[in-house]
């Protein structure tokens, strides 16, 4: 009785492992067939989402700042940070092609470094620092012309950054 016990779960184990392995030879395996397309089309939907969440959190944005009310500019910039944020972790899930991982992987630092810069630009409208505000805009513009620049042979059109707008 002992043995059989100790057979099965021995049995067991050795099940669980073929499984895991099973599991990741089959990520491996979608990652390895993830095309450029295929990776477009899966990433577009996730940046036309959160386009959408930028013009309804920042499309008053400027006309705040010219009105003075930097509190609530800076309140509507957090929250398109935060559905940016949202954003590139979905991003950094999907699968990349292999061909392309060095050039997204430099991509998504940049998509990591612009919530970085709003988070900033938030904080600074919030404490009512224009000039800072200023400064950290101009950094927030060459950041998105370095990203389109890496990914411009993708032919985004949702995962583009408007560098000319806030968001």
């Amino acid at each position: 009785m002992l043995k059989d016990s100790r057979s099965s779960k021995i049995f067991a184990g050795a099940v669980a492992a073929a499984l895991t392995l099973a599991a990741f030879a089959s990520l491996a395996l979608a990652a390895a067939e993830q095309t450029r397309e295929s990776y477009v089309a899966a990433v577009e939907p996730i940046c036309k989402t959160n386009v959408k969440a930028n013009e309804r959190f920042l499309g008053g944005v400027e006309k705040e700042v010219k009105q003075g009310k930097l509190k609530l500019a800076g309140t509507q910039v957090a929250k398109a940070n935060a559905a940016g944020k949202k954003a590139v972790t979905q991003i950094k899930a999907v699968p990349m092609p292999a061909a392309d991982a060095t050039k997204l992987t430099k991509w998504i630092g940049y998509l990591e470094r612009e919530q970085k810069l709003l988070g900033e630009i938030s904080t600074a409208l919030k404490a009512n620092k224009k000039a800072r505000v200023q400064s950290l805009r101009v950094q927030l513009t060459h950041n998105g012309t370095l990203a389109n620049d890496e990914v411009l042979g993708f032919e985004f059109h949702y995962c583009h950054i408007e560098t000319g707008k806030l968001g």
